[in-house]
């Protein structure tokens, strides 16, 4: 049987680590040559594409820069010759990188609206929102010149449908992926190229690190989460895969949840 993705080219922003280091790993096992766009290196996730028999290429970029993202897709053209997938997996969860689900658990209030820097929120914006609307437009210009159609995934997270206290500019800007998916979708929907989101609920990524050494924290996060576990990566790349593979041929401008159970009331 071939694999789901046999002969396509995928490019991942944020795959040096996390669920993008995870979904270029699932994408090479289905046959895909992976190009991966990080501002870290990402040594470890073109071995594990390599290690899949696939070929894989990183390039150094910041999602924040229209020059940076389009030179992305024209290297994965240069090398491979098109591009057939692209997730854009690149993210933050506050303006320092991690998330601030201790903070938050701790019962502090510095993450609030009310005492947030501008510059902290315009940050997870400017890397969440704009970063992820530059890669989903150089890919849809690229996909659009090929003519071949493809298919686009955007992260958002449960986090677009579930507000959370001292969260504001992660749960804006993960709703503004949500929406932003839904218009390039359907302004791409007749010529072939399907865009989709996957929101997961609390994966083990380094961005929640050291969340289960932190009793309450991780009560905090279990108390939302019906299966009463972390997701892994692993999981969340299973879903971009049927987004990305053409077992979702009918489905564009929608966002997959795999959160646990969140949303079961």
């Amino acid at each position: 049987m071939s694999a789901a993705l046999e002969g396509k080219v995928a490019v991942i922003t944020g795959g040096a680590s996390g669920i993008g280091q995870a979904t270029a790993a699932r994408f090479a096992e289905e046959g895909a040559d992976v190009v991966v766009g990080d501002l870290a290196p990402a040594d470890d996730t073109v071995r594990l594409v390599e290690k899949a028999g696939r070929r894989a290429l990183y390039v150094r970029t910041d999602t924040t820069s229209e020059e940076q993202c389009d030179a992305l897709v024209a290297a994965a053209v240069a090398e491979f010759g098109k591009v057939d997938v692209g997730v854009a997996s690149a993210g933050i969860a506050t303006a320092a990188g991690p998330s601030n689900v201790q903070t938050r658990a701790a019962g502090e209030r510095s993450t609030h609206l009310v005492n947030l820097d501008t510059e902290a929120f315009t940050r997870v914006l400017d890397i969440n929102v704009t970063g992820v609307m530059l890669t989903c437009r150089a890919l849809a210009r690229q996909m659009l010149e090929q003519g071949t159609g493809g298919s686009i995934v955007t992260i958002a997270s449960s986090a677009a449908k579930i507000p959370l206290a001292g969260a504001a500019p992660y749960c804006v800007s993960k709703a503004g992926v949500h929406m932003l998916t839904k218009v390039l979708a359907l302004e791409l929907a007749a010529t072939g190229i399907r865009v989709n989101a996957v929101g997961p609920g609390y994966t083990a990524t380094p961005m929640i690190a050291g969340i289960e050494d932190n009793t309450t924290a991780y009560d905090l996060a279990m108390s939302i989460t019906p299966m009463n576990r972390l997701g892994r990566p692993e999981e969340i790349a299973a879903t971009c895969l049927f987004l990305a593979s053409d077992e979702s041929s009918f489905t564009t401008g929608q966002l997959l949840l795999p959160a646990g159970g969140q949303f079961t009331g």
